[in-house]
Order: structure tokens, then sequence, then C-alpha cells
């Protein structure tokens, strides 16, 4: 039996984040609906409360039974979870005059306490609530405390314990040895949820699953679809097809070098370039939601052709990850935010659904990835729109703008690979926990820009011309605009701060040598309140 933490979702944002921190100690854990905690899963071995954008004291703040697992598993409440562990058993939690917020550092701790066993004195810490525990319950005692904060850590003789801060975020030094007390200590984890294990068990249960059953697969180029045709590759062999749909609106030159990639990885793939049919629909359609219905329209349409030929047909698999699960429900189980991976099947095609990923988080993708052998360009690509280049050109779509984008895009994307940084303290950490493979000397790592950023692109302002001079002469042409981000999961989002010679490297290169561009700025926007991509 697999055993697993359960993670009760208060409505927090970075209650992935605390999923992911889990995995990391190569244990499974299930993020659930703070009010959906499955009573009577023996496999489970302890539980955390996220935080949450509630008070307790708030009409509307979720409310869970703590009768149901407390006493028969080990608890972690974590920020509101800690605060609705005192206010249910009788404690204070009263508002503040000011947030607490921001860095602190643990003045007192109780480092014979196991959850704070490893601990270094005066450690860092990160707070982030309105409300604070004044008055902890009756049974209970302080296990750490801050300059501010008491009552920032306490526990009881019946397997809980509670802290005020955030250990999954990066800011708390030691927070992931907190939760290593916590998951391997406390609870008992046998770490043995791993890449290595995870292939094994997944290639062995879809050979049970799909038996000797034809499944057909969509590959996009992005990782989640390619590590999903892998992995079925090594469960049913030839059974599996892709099918691999241009749109025309890829980056330059990516359908040929996908399509070498997947014959090299030995996959029945059948590419088909529609770029046409697509460029045909598009023409004159300028709003942003038409043009992603459009092309949502026409894939279907394209795929199912290419599909139906496939008669013997019984599944159709998706590379869907655990995230994309995740963020299409909210806590109380209603759909918040439509998915391409989670929308169910077009009914005509019959198929049954298989999504071998529906497990992973992206870090974890790559993790497996790398252990089947795959090719490290394939593995650490960005995340990339359905849609393409289309919810990156403002206003209509033509081949010519297409291929104006493509070269800025090429030249940008080229340029962060060759970009390469060197990374210490809290950077470094960042990154090696994505999974970049790097190596640590003199407590530096050396990464590139690429590697070390969420997610970018090039954004043609089609709908804005711009005056400028080349030469002699007069221009007027497009503006391109570039994006970087830093992120772990994409709901939020930060700008890349890109070195300033890298930044003049690249506008003076797409601006001699992409024809119909002569202006490059850089997006400084964070999500929220903008989005990733621009449409």
């Amino acid at each position: 039996m697999q055993q697993k933490i359960i993670i009760l979702d208060f409505g927090s944002q970075t209650t992935q984040l605390i999923g992911r921190r889990v995995r990391e100690l190569d244990t499974f854990c299930e993020i659930l609906p703070y009010n959906k905690f499955p009573v009577g899963d023996e496999s489970v071995i302890g539980v955390i409360l996220s935080g949450s954008p509630y008070s307790v004291h708030d009409p509307e703040a979720f409310k869970v039974d703590l009768s149901q697992f407390v006493g028969k598993v080990p608890v972690l409440g974590i920020c509101y979870g800690a605060q609705f562990i005192s206010f249910a058993n009788g404690g204070k939690v009263e508002k503040t005059n000011t947030r607490e917020y921001g860095r602190a550092h643990l003045q007192y701790i109780d480092v014979e306490n196991p959850l704070f066993r490893g601990f270094k004195s005066n450690s860092q810490v990160w707070m982030s609530h309105g409300d604070s525990i004044t008055a902890i319950p009756e049974g209970f005692h302080v296990i750490g405390s801050t300059a501010d904060v008491v009552n920032a850590a306490f526990t009881n003789n019946e397997g809980i314990w509670a802290v005020q801060f955030h250990p999954e975020v990066f800011h708390t030094v030691q927070g992931s040895l907190l939760l290593k007390n916590f998951v391997v200590d406390i609870c008992g984890s046998k770490q043995n949820w791993s890449a290595a294990s995870f292939v094994d068990t997944t290639v062995a249960e879809l050979k049970q699953q799909l038996g000797e059953d034809r499944v057909i697969l969509g590959l996009s180029g992005g990782v989640d679809s390619s590590v999903a045709a892998v992995l079925l590759n090594r469960a049913i062999g030839n059974r599996l097809t892709c099918i691999f749909v241009d749109h025309g609106m890829l980056r330059k030159n990516e359908f040929q070098q996908v399509m070498e990639d997947y014959k090299v990885l030995g996959l029945n793939v059948i590419g088909v370039d529609a770029s046409a049919k697509f460029f045909a629909d598009l023409a004159g359609v300028t709003d942003p939601e038409q043009k992603r219905k459009i092309i949502g329209r026409d894939f279907v349409e394209v795929f199912n052709a290419e599909a139906k030929k496939i008669t013997d047909a019984k599944w159709l698999a998706q590379g869907t990850i655990y995230p994309d699960r995740i963020e299409s429900l909210n806590i109380t189980g209603k759909v918040i935010k439509s998915h391409h991976n989670v929308g169910g099947l077009p009914e005509e095609m019959h198929l049954q659904l298989c999504e071998p990923l529906k497990w992973l988080f992206k870090d974890e993708v790559r993790r497996v990835g790398r252990q089947m052998g795959m090719p490290e360009h394939l593995i650490t690509r960005h995340p990339f729109p359905g849609p393409g280049l289309a919810v990156r050109i403002l206003g209509d779509i033509t081949p010519e703008k297409v291929r104006i984008l493509q070269d800025a895009d090429d030249i940008y994307i080229r340029g962060l690979r060759d970009y390469k940084v060197k990374l210490s303290g809290e950077e470094a950490r960042k990154v090696l926990a994505a999974g970049v493979p790097a190596s640590m000397q003199d407590g530096e790592i050396e990464v590139s820009l690429y590697d070390q950023i969420w997610q970018a692109g090039a954004i043609l302002l089609s709908t804005v011309r711009s005056v400028g001079v080349m030469g002699d002469e007069r221009t007027y042409e497009h503006p391109v605009a570039l994006r970087a981000v830093t992120s772990t999961d994409a709901m939020t989002a930060d700008w890349a701060h890109l070195p300033y010679d890298f930044m003049a490297k690249v506008s003076n290169e797409i601006i001699n040598k992409v024809k119909g561009v002569n202006r490059v700025c850089y997006d400084i926007s964070s999500k929220p309140p903008s989005t990733i991509e621009w449409e």
C-alpha cells in the first residue's frame, strides 16, 4: 500500500508548494479540498492543514472536523491551519493592528522537539497573516517564538503540531528540514515515492489497464505529452499511435525538430501539417478569445480526422498533470477554470481516457523524463500555449506576421539558452529544487538564463507601428515585446530580472536581423494582475 500525506486545502496560494515540498521528500501526497478528508483510508500517514485567505472569525471561513484525523495520524497546521487548530481547541486568535508579513527569526526554538530537530538558532522564517494566536489551547505548549510572535509554533501530546509561519516557501531557510522532520520522522514515511518507482509502477499499471488495446495520444512537443508518450511506449510499444498537429504557429522549425526528436525516442508518430486550414480560418480575426476558439475547433477536427483512421483504438491518452486537475476545481469542488487537458472527450470519439501523469507536478514530470533517459532539451522546454504564437500576435494572424515573430522569438530563446549565469544561496536552491541538472562548486551553480526562468517568449505588437531609422532611411515597422517570468506553478509569476547586457545584445540582434521589426521592449508585469501570455 502506497503511503501518503493528505494536504487539506483551505485556499492558500502556496498549497501546491506544500505538495511539491512533500514530494521532494520522496513521499506521495494528495491535495484535497478542506472538507474532503478520506475517512477510513489506511494509507494516510499524516495530515497537513494549509493556509487560507480567510480569518477564522470570518462567517465564510472554511472549517473542518478535526476529529476525523486528530489522534489517528500526526497533524501539522500551517498559518491558517495553526490558527484553526488553536481556535477549534479553545485558544485565542485575534486581529492584529498590522499584518505580520515577511521575514522573521525564531529567537526561541525547542530543538528537543522532533519538529525542530537539527534547527539552528535564530533561524529565518516567513510570516504572512493578519490574525495572531494570542493564547494557545489548554494542553498545548510553545516550541518556537519570534520577537513579535510568541506562539509561532506549538504542540500537544496528541500528535498535533502548528506553526504560524510558512515552511514551504524558500524564505523559510530551514523549512524543508521542518517538513522532513514531520513527514519522515514524525509520520514515518518510508520515502519510496521516486521517479524510478513511479516509472516502474506506472508502466505495470498501464500494461494492466490497457491490455492489448490500441491507444491514441495527441502530442504537442511539450514535456508533459512527450513524457506521457514515452511511458506509454514502454508499456504497450507500437500499440500507441501519436498524432502531432502543426497549426502553423509553432516556434521556428519546431515541427521538424520535434518530429526528429520523437523518431529518436522510437515513438510511432503521425505528423499532420494543417497550417493552411488554420491560417484560412483565422484570416481577419482579431479578438483573442475568438482566435482561441477557432484554433481549438480546428485542432479537434484535424485530430479527429486522423484518429478515425485508427479504427481499432479504444483509448485516448493525455498529458494531464496534477496542477491541471487542482486548478480546475476550487476547494468546494466546483469548476473555476477549464483546462485543455481536463475538459472531457468529444462524444463522437467513443474512447476511454488514460492519464498516466495525473498525479505528478511539473518538476516531477521532468524527473521522470530524465529517469527514462529522454533528451534534456525536451525535458527542460518551457510551457508553450496550445494556440501557439497566435496568442502572441496582437491583431489578425497572417503567415508573414508568424514569420516575423518566429524569427524574433528564435533569437530570444537561443540567447537565453546560450547566456550562462552563476547562482548561489536562495536562488541556487530554487533552481536545484526545480530539478535543473547542475552541480554545486564552491557554493555556486552555473545554469543558462533559460533554465533559471519558468517561461519566455516574444510578442509581436502587430496592431502598432513604430517610427525608426535604419541607415539613412526612416522605417515604420512593428515593435516586439519580450516576456520572461519566474514561477513555481504558473498560478502566480514575477517578471524575470534579465541582465542588461543580455537584453542589449538580444534587442540589437532582433532589430538588425528580423525584417519588419524596429523596436524591442521588455514586459515587467507580474501575475497577478497581468497574465503570463498577452492574449
